[in-house]
């Protein structure tokens, strides 16, 4: 009995310090502590929003309300191919909701179970479009250029390499070259790789602070790389002398007449926007973003998106995944449309020629989106569905 209660004893005392040296190694590399960082990299996307801080984003005092009709839903749409029954979409892309507007009135709404019009779901890369409207209202006024140079603002982070010729328009096309790769994690095995510790990060000065290295020389070439976007929020933030949450408010959610407030993920307490993800909104506060860029970038009578930046955001300058058009944070997928687009199956699906906004809000698997399938299926949507 005494020889068990020893080895119950011993591994214990194993089991403690091996938890403080874990807890003190996470803590030294800016991670979260192991049980929230394993939390967060086992949730599913809709259960993210509240794993990590956020800052809210104050919605409008007079919200514009959304009219609807009895739109009826498809029977049928092409999945792969084949023909499969509308449910069957929904199900096997793992929807939690999905919205259809059509010249500004809701033709159709779904939640799945658990679901309604007001939860807050995550929209992952969708906030890098969020993150261009800002760009571009900063620019609209001047106070940044396209040419500008990312260490004009961070002049401690020069490294005398190429990285010191990055500028704002290579970051906003993804043709950078900051060495920080945007291939995804699959379980455990996966969250030290580099988007991981961007993503979990409790610091995001000190994570870029030692990811400087390039992969290519700026503006060499295009890949999608989400350190791109990020570098953009720490240059907004940096110009505003604002949060990115706070400027979000007042300049973009406010403005469009958003009812529910929003969020957006932090490294830390009261510390800096994750741009290149991490936005959590309603589905139909999502949708009036898509509608403002439908309507030359106004909501009602105030001029939310500057027409210029709205035909830089709608016009493809270069190529990325699947072989779409990209620029300045919207990809085009087919011609005469464009898209934000996140992870795990989030989608604002624009088409100018129908007058239609499309929200798709999932909970794919990691590793396992459909995402050309299912942008093919919104486009069908667009232009069918009344």
């Amino acid at each position: 009995m005494r020889r068990l209660f020893r080895g119950l004893r011993n591994t214990l005392i194993i089991v403690v310090v091996l938890g403080v040296a874990l807890a003190g190694f996470t803590k030294f590399i800016h991670y979260p502590n192991p049980i929230a960082a394993i939390k967060l990299g086992l949730a599913p996307a809709s259960k993210t929003p509240t794993l990590m801080p956020w800052h809210t984003i104050d919605p409008a005092i007079n919200p514009i309300d959304w009219p609807t009709s009895g739109g009826a839903r498809p029977e049928t749409v092409a999945w792969k191919g084949k023909q499969i029954k509308w449910q069957d979409f929904l199900d096997r892309t793992n929807t939690n909701a999905l919205l259809v507007v059509r010249n500004g009135v809701i033709t159709y709404e779904y939640y799945n179970e658990g679901f309604s019009e007001s939860s807050q779901l995550p929209s992952y890369s969708v906030a890098k479009t969020m993150t261009s409207i800002i760009a571009g209202q900063l620019i609209a006024q001047g106070k940044l250029k396209e040419s500008d140079k990312f260490i004009k603002y961070f002049p401690g982070l020069k490294t005398g390499t190429s990285f010191d010729r990055v500028t704002v328009q290579s970051l906003l096309d993804m043709q950078s070259g900051v060495g920080v790769s945007d291939n995804y994690p699959t379980g455990p095995a996966g969250w030290g790789v580099a988007i991981a510790q961007m993503y979990a990060t409790t610091d995001v000065d000190w994570f870029l602070k030692h990811n400087r290295k390039m992969a290519f020389e700026p503006g060499s070439k295009s890949e999608y790389r989400s350190v791109d976007t990020q570098m953009i929020g720490m240059i907004i933030k940096a110009i505003t002398g604002r949060t990115v949450a706070e400027y979000f408010s007042e300049n973009v959610w406010k403005p469009i007449g958003a009812k529910y407030p929003a969020t957006w993920n932090v490294d830390r307490v009261g510390g800096t926007e994750k741009t290149f993800c991490c936005f959590n909104a309603t589905a139909r506060d999502y949708a009036r973003v898509g509608l403002a860029m439908l309507n030359g970038g106004q909501a009602g009578a105030k001029q939310v998106i500057d027409a210029n930046w709205l035909a830089r955001m709608t016009t493809p300058v270069t190529t990325l995944d699947h072989g779409w058009g990209y620029s300045a944070f919207v990809w085009h997928p087919f011609p005469g449309i464009y898209q934000a687009e996140g992870l795990h199956g989030q989608f604002i699906f624009m088409n100018p020629t129908t007058r239609t906004v499309i929200v798709k809000l999932s909970d794919n698997p990691t590793g396992q989106d459909e995402t050309v399938p299912t942008s093919k299926v919104l486009r069908e949507i667009s232009e069918k569905l009344s």
